[in-house]
């Protein structure tokens, strides 16, 4: 946002509030700290010493430089001032064409930083400075002598000391140079700021004469075919510069030449006038007049200002809605792209505005094509990788992340859904599709962009993303906006339905550029997720909107186009959007028909378990857990039917990527819903179960040949052979008593093929889940199993001497618990 006038040069203000560095020219000094007072005395005495001996050498030149180089801190006295205007009018001083622009930059110091300079020297200085430029500017002009002049020239018409004669001359003087060597800005356009706050400094004068004149050579200059560029930063340096000068005329109470500009500039303008500078115009005196509101100038004089300043906005808005037919995504002319970008910086700088439908719009086009300009980029990328053009360079992607129109996207971002929540219906549906898609827009050529780059020009793909990352957080705020005007009863039920169901497909195209927690985003899932978990169609809407399982594992027209191979698992961009439904899904998995569970759902989510990242495959078991857990269909044996039959593969793609690629809790989550939801007895719990205990025998003898003492802790480092004892021991209080049987008769073989310290430990954690249960059903079974298996244990003696030349622990609790009373005792 634009800092306060609280500079004493109105240059430097205005390349600070645009986003343009303060420009090294040739009148300053390669030095980047300020010269030392020894330094200044010093360059002080030899400029003195080059009048007295009517030579100017090489030395004095640097003299004035190092004057320069401490131009903040610098003071200018009248009679250093007197000794710049002898030499800048010796006739015996054969002054160089660098020395001209480094005087009148120390004169125009002395003007700014002047309490009350001698009459007689204003006098003097203006009569100097008509010769100099009426001798001495046609041969040795330059852009920098040209633009301290009129810096020079503005400053003296402005200061409040000067007799109003000497102003009248500046200001002819000022007229004549902008009307007749405006050219000479083009050659070195980093001297336009100068250039510009010598108008201000013109404009803000008390005299009236050559006002209109003056306002004319700023809003025609950029029309010229040899005048200089209009840009983003020079539109920004108009805005801030009639912000300045209408901010003095209220403060002065100065009411004439505010209704000048609101007459000869915004309601009636030439035609030659240029709609950009027009329009920059119309935004600093928007901004000026919304800052002085509660000033004691006439409100109606205000009023009139501020009216005519947002009918001008909107008129220029009106024209490029007008050529555009709409909010346009596609790259527009370079005029059109212009004016979309400073519309934006104009409403974002001038505060409140009314909301209409062009401006909305061009909001709209301006956030998405020039602001977040990704479909674009995307284009120029596929065409530099392929071309071996140089048509899109890194600088170019990084100049933008750099620009003032990208840092201030938030606050742009900010004013257009404030225009949401007031334009007519209409506009809302319109830009709400575009956004939409929009996001699909860039997650399509977002995949691309990141399978190409991704390990070739990783740099380009970051900055790329952060362009991303701020285009998703404008969606993020948009969506929310249209959440709270939406969903709520004013709308039909099917409208809420619809914009949800949306919603949520966009913020999946999205979710790979989320790098953060954001309360907004969290809030608009969560409205929009109610609306969909109570509609069916809608919920089936969604589940249908995912990517099929052909379309995520073979992207045949990227494999052909590319002549790469595919890997669906190092697609980052898809595996976001996937990971965001089976994220959302489960909240709604109710609605899920079996149907639709099993044609679209269930190869998806047995894809993603098998996914190399553990918490896409986490999120894949939790969808399989939550349809386990689900019931509510209306034919319920169907549902139960795909249940049982999704068991099957479940535990074979689980258990083939066990250990590895398979979550251990994930897996485990699904075991527990399994037997806890599927009808007792079922033939998928025991094929779970005959599952497991297969893959623990297999484990348990690969980890016992290499490493036997693992058996010693059963507390110490997680094996995956003891995950699925433990497991196994967890469903015991789990299954029904159907399947009961069956686990405690696979578990006594499975634990008799241990290890004698393993028969120890799995047998006392058996003796403590056993003693703390209440389920006074299956106890008595178990502590019939148990002391049985315990007994099985300690009678083998061939396992127990091999577990002694292991260093097994022949002494543990459960070796001495091999009579019936003692195991009762325990239990």
């Amino acid at each position: 946002m634009a800092r306060q006038a609280n500079s004493i040069f109105l240059e430097e203000w205005l390349r600070n509030n645009s986003g343009v560095s303060a420009i090294i020219t040739s009148r300053q000094s390669s030095a980047s700290s300020s010269s030392s007072a020894r330094a200044i005395i010093q360059a002080w005495t030899d400029l003195r010493d080059s009048l007295q001996n009517h030579r100017f050498q090489p030395h004095h030149l640097q003299s004035l430089k190092v004057l320069l180089n401490s131009q903040t801190s610098l003071h200018v006295a009248d009679p250093q001032a007197k000794l710049l205007l002898s030499i800048i009018s010796s006739r015996n001083l054969d002054l160089p064409s660098e020395s001209y622009p480094l005087l009148l930059r120390l004169l125009y110091i002395w003007v700014r930083k002047s309490f009350k300079p001698s009459p007689a020297l204003i006098d003097l200085a203006v009569e100097v400075l008509t010769n100099v430029f009426d001798a001495e500017f046609s041969v040795k002009k330059s852009p920098f002598f040209y633009a301290e002049g009129l810096l020079l020239l503005g400053a003296f018409s402005f200061a409040p000391y000067v007799p109003e004669k000497s102003k009248m001359a500046c200001l002819q003087l000022l007229c004549g140079l902008l009307e007749g060597e405006y050219r000479l800005v083009s050659s070195f356009e980093g001297i336009l700021p100068d250039m510009l706050a010598g108008i201000g400094y013109a404009l803000s004068s008390t005299v009236d004469v050559r006002f209109v004149r003056i306002l004319n050579s700023l809003f025609e200059i950029w029309g010229k075919e040899d005048g200089p560029h209009a840009t983003v930063c020079y539109g920004l340096m108009i805005l801030h510069l009639i912000e300045w000068v209408i901010s003095g005329f209220i403060k002065s109470n100065y009411t004439q030449k505010i209704e000048v500009i609101s007459q000869e500039i915004l309601e009636k303008p030439k035609e030659n006038y240029v709609p950009f500078a027009l329009l920059m115009g119309a935004a600093g005196a928007l901004r000026a007049s919304a800052k002085s509101a509660t000033s004691g100038m006439g409100q109606g004089i205000l009023s009139r200002l501020r009216i005519s300043a947002e009918n001008l906005i909107e008129s220029v808005a009106q024209d490029l809605i007008s050529k555009a037919g709409g909010v346009s995504t596609s790259d527009d002319d370079i005029a059109s792209s212009l004016l979309l970008q400073c519309i934006s910086l104009a409403l974002a700088r001038s505060g409140s505005l009314s909301s209409n439908r062009p401006l909305f719009l061009c909001l709209a086009s301006a956030l998405l094509k020039e602001i977040f300009p990704l479909q674009n980029l995307y284009m120029r990328v596929h065409k530099y990788l392929h071309s071996n053009s140089s048509q899109l360079k890194r600088n170019e992607v990084r100049e933008h992340l750099d620009s003032v129109l990208f840092k201030e996207a938030g606050v742009i971002a900010g004013v257009f859904c404030n225009q949401y929540a007031l334009v007519d219906e209409e506009s809302k549906c319109i830009v709400e599709d575009v956004i939409w898609d929009y996001c699909q827009d860039i997650y399509l050529g977002h995949r691309r962009v990141a399978l190409l780059l991704r390990g070739r020009d990783d740099e380009l793909l970051g900055v790329l993303e952060k362009i991303a990352e701020s285009a998703f957080l404008m969606v993020v705020l948009f969506t929310l906006s249209v959440t709270k005007h939406r969903l709520n009863s004013k709308f039909p039920h099917e409208t809420q339905i619809e914009t949800s169901v949306r919603i949520l497909v966009s913020f999946s195209c999205v979710e790979y550029f989320r790098r953060m927690r954001l309360s907004e985003y969290m809030d608009t899932i969560r409205g929009v997720v109610v609306s969909v978990q109570e509609n069916e169609s809608a919920c089936v809407s969604f589940v249908e909107s995912m990517p099929s399982y052909a379309d995520l594992t073979n992207w045949q027209d990227f494999s052909v186009l590319q002549k790469m191979e595919y890997i669906w698992y190092k697609d980052e961009v898809q595996t976001a959007r996937i990971l965001f439904y089976l994220r959302v899904i489960p909240t709604c998995i109710e609605r899920v028909t079996a149907p639709i569970f099993r044609r679209v759902l269930a190869p998806t989510m047995f894809l993603y378990m098998g996914h190399p990242n553990k918490k896409v495959a986490r999120a894949s078991h939790s969808m399989f857990v939550g349809f386990i857990s689900s019931g509510k269909d209306s034919d319920q044996d169907e549902r139960v039917s795909l249940k049982e039959q999704l068991v099957f593969y479940y535990m074979e793609r689980s258990l083939a990527e066990y250990p590895g690629t398979t979550p251990f809790k994930g897996m485990a989550s699904g075991v527990v819903a399994l037997v806890r939801h599927l009808p007792a007895g079922s033939p998928a719990i025991f094929y779970c179960i005959n599952s497991l205990v297969v893959k623990a025998d297999r484990l348990c003898g690969e980890v016992f040949a290499y490493k036997a003492d693992i058996w010693k802790n059963w507390q110490g480092e997680s094996e995956p052979c003891k995950e699925i004892i433990e497991l196994l021991l967890r469903l015991i209080s789990l299954v029904d008593i159907q399947v009961l049987s069956n686990l405690m008769k696979l578990l006594a073989q499975l634990i008799m093929k241990l290890p004698k310290d393993g028969q120890n430990l799995v047998l006392n954690e058996l003796f403590s889940l056993v003693a703390e249960s209440d389920d006074v059903t299956r106890k008595p079974t178990l502590v019939s199993w148990l002391q049985s298996l315990s007994y099985l244990c300690s009678q083998d003696t061939s396992r127990v001497a091999n577990s002694t030349e292991v260093g097994g622990d022949r002494n543990s609790v459960s070796a001495q618990a091999t009579n019936s009373s003692d195991l009762h005792a325990r239990l």
